[in-house]
């Protein structure tokens, strides 16, 4: 089979770009290894609600509906993507995962795991930044008797009530993790290596995405500076914890944002640690050399861009990223695209309806 544009995933950004493409007239079909649009995000936790709102949040050419609130839940979401995909009769393959993707004779070779293969002219990686979960490689895993898991395997609280868990990590899925089991009544202890940056998740009502959207075109150093700023100055007035401050990286660190951690540990209820240097059989040595004892650990350490099918035609940057220019077009291969790959302060759906719009101008005139 032959198409214009080959689109792996199916969640947001695949999405996005689809409906771009197909606005233009150009043939496509979009391959996502799950059984619905949104499959990733269908597998995430139950009470997961976005950290943007609603008016900066839409993919292009389609609103949230009026009965949904500022900030969708999850299932709120969902049911969007899904209403987009049908209000635009988006192509989607569902159950192909792909495996390699091959420059061959001048076009591109996608194959699945089901031995399907198919060839294009463009390829558009819009695999997103949440279906390659980041596990670390604690030493005497094997030893400890309790249970291990990712956040991705993370839904509920439902049962902990008195569990002893150690939740590791300091983004937005760790905070909502750890705050939500502290409430259900388990003894949480959160080990943070790097730090993190606390900011409200509204200022006078308005979101603070909307607030953000300028910086989000300066350097990441200033965006990393107003990020700081406003952490400080909302712990000063409302005498919120404040996190150790996050070691500077050149990947791009979302905030952790809302006060539902802050307001636990405030209160007692969760105790902080630095990073985890071992397992122990009852539980974890720190890397201040204390111990503790745990029933469950949960890695809540993040996710890394899938990039595995690209294998080493494609190099990546120090944070996993392939390497690109103009934001979306990758250095390394013509006629391939990255939608979903530039995360910063003013959401990753905000850049994301941004990166398609773009990605498919640039099919367009290549084609």
């Amino acid at each position: 089979m032959t198409v214009g544009t080959i689109v792996i995933g199916a969640g947001p950004a695949g999405l996005a770009t689809s409906r771009e493409l197909k606005r233009r007239g150009l043939s496509h079909v979009v391959l996502e290894r799950g059984n619905r649009p949104g499959y990733t995000w269908a597998h995430l936790y139950d009470s997961l609600v976005l950290h943007t709102g609603k008016h900066l949040s839409s993919l292009p050419g389609l609103r949230f509906a009026d009965s949904v609130p500022l900030f969708p839940s999850r299932l709120q979401f969902l049911d969007y993507l899904l209403r987009y995909t049908a209000t635009f009769d988006l192509p989607v393959t569902t159950g192909a995962d792909v495996e390699t993707v091959a420059r061959i004779d001048g076009a591109w070779c996608v194959r699945t795991r089901a031995g399907q293969e198919l060839r294009a002219k463009a390829v558009v990686v819009a695999t997103g930044i949440a279906s390659n979960p980041v596990m670390p490689a604690i030493p005497n895993r094997d030893s400890f008797t309790g249970r291990v898991r990712h956040s991705i395997e993370y839904k509920n609280a439902s049962g902990t009530l008195g569990h002893r868990m150690l939740v590791v990590g300091a983004g937005n899925s760790a905070g909502e993790i750890a705050a939500e089991l502290s409430r259900a009544g388990a003894r949480i202890t959160l080990a943070v290596r790097n730090g993190a940056t606390v900011v409200p998740r509204e200022v006078l009502g308005i979101p603070l995405q909307y607030v953000a959207i300028p910086f989000g075109y300066l350097p990441r150093a200033i965006q990393r500076g107003a990020a700081a700023f406003v952490a400080r100055a909302s712990a000063l007035s409302r005498r919120k914890p404040v996190l150790p401050a996050p070691a500077l990286s050149n990947c791009s660190r979302v905030p952790l944002i809302g006060f539902h951690l802050a307001d636990e540990i405030r209160r007692g209820a969760i105790q902080i640690k630095g990073g985890v240097s071992a397992f122990t059989t009852a539980g974890v040595r720190f890397a201040d050399g204390s111990a503790g004892d745990f029933d469950d650990v949960i890695f809540a350490t993040g996710f890394r861009a899938a990039m595995g099918m690209c294998g080493d035609a494609v190099r990546r940057d120090s944070c996993g990223f392939g390497l690109r220019r103009k934001r979306v077009v990758g250095v390394d291969q013509s006629d391939l695209y990255f939608v979903g790959h530039n995360p910063d302060i003013r959401g990753a759906l905000f850049t994301i309806a941004r990166d398609a719009r773009r990605v498919a101008g640039m099919i367009r005139r290549s084609q």
